[in-house]
């Protein structure tokens, strides 16, 4: 798959304005820290030991690669496709619609795993106990990739750029809130907990407060996400491929 030349040049994009990249990267992560871990968290301790900063900040982790990720995509697909047109460009090009719709998930990936790993920086040097391991960034990999070529799917589905809104309103800002970023999916009262448990944010929380702290990942997590990230990955490359 030659999806090297459409990554590539959205890396060039970032490395033109690394300023913009990371203000923009960090903002909305920043706030939710502030906010929820050091504002509203401050003093309030969690059942089992450890503050609420240490429980909220692997939430953060996966909103901020959700966000960092969905976003950027799908704005920069929806506004080539709609305004510039410069997607045709790239469509009638040698490059397969499975290689354009990789390149811009990749590419999405990235900015997801730089917010986070910016994220986890401020929380550790913020004295945020957590135990940190490699399967941390394969989860927040898994998760940005996911959420990416949600991106890509979305902005090629979309026919204008109230679409692309509404489908923020619907579907990203209320998983931001409902997914269990802030509080444990425990805690809430059936049918709501089993309804929480559709979202992709959801298994991606679940696992990296497992990982956080130093516990065996749940598996069903891991497949659920995982799956998710196949499917909206496929669902990008069949709708790259219909507009060909």
């Amino acid at each position: 798959m030659n999806f090297y030349p459409i990554f590539w040049k959205d890396m060039l994009l970032i490395r033109k304005k690394p300023w913009k990249f990371l203000a923009s990267s960090m903002v909305t992560p920043i706030l939710y820290l502030v906010t929820f871990g050091w504002g509203l968290g401050r003093g309030m301790s969690m059942t089992g030991g450890g503050s609420y900063l240490d429980f909220v900040l692997p939430g953060l982790l996966a909103l901020s690669a959700m966000n960092n990720s969905f976003g950027p995509v799908s704005t920069s697909v929806n506004v080539s496709k709609l305004y510039t047109k410069t997607i045709e460009e790239v469509l009638v090009s040698p490059v397969g619609p499975w290689s354009i719709a990789l390149g811009r998930a990749l590419s999405g990936t990235v900015r997801g795993l730089f917010s986070a790993f910016l994220l986890l920086i401020v929380g550790l040097l913020s004295g945020v106990h957590m135990t940190l391991s490699p399967f941390i960034v394969l989860v927040l990999g898994i998760t940005a990739f996911c959420f990416a070529s949600a991106g890509v799917a979305a902005a090629m589905v979309a026919k204008s750029h109230e679409d692309m809104s509404n489908f923020n309103s619907f579907v990203i800002i209320p998983m931001s809130f409902l997914a269990g970023t802030f509080f444990s999916p425990d805690k809430l009262p059936e049918p709501f907990r089993s309804m929480i448990m559709v979202y992709p944010l959801t298994h991606a929380n679940i696992l990296l407060r497992a990982l956080a702290g130093g516990k065996v990942p749940d598996a069903v997590s891991v497949i659920i996400l995982t799956a998710y990230a196949v499917f909206f990955f496929y669902l990008a490359g069949r709708m790259v491929r219909r507009a060909v």
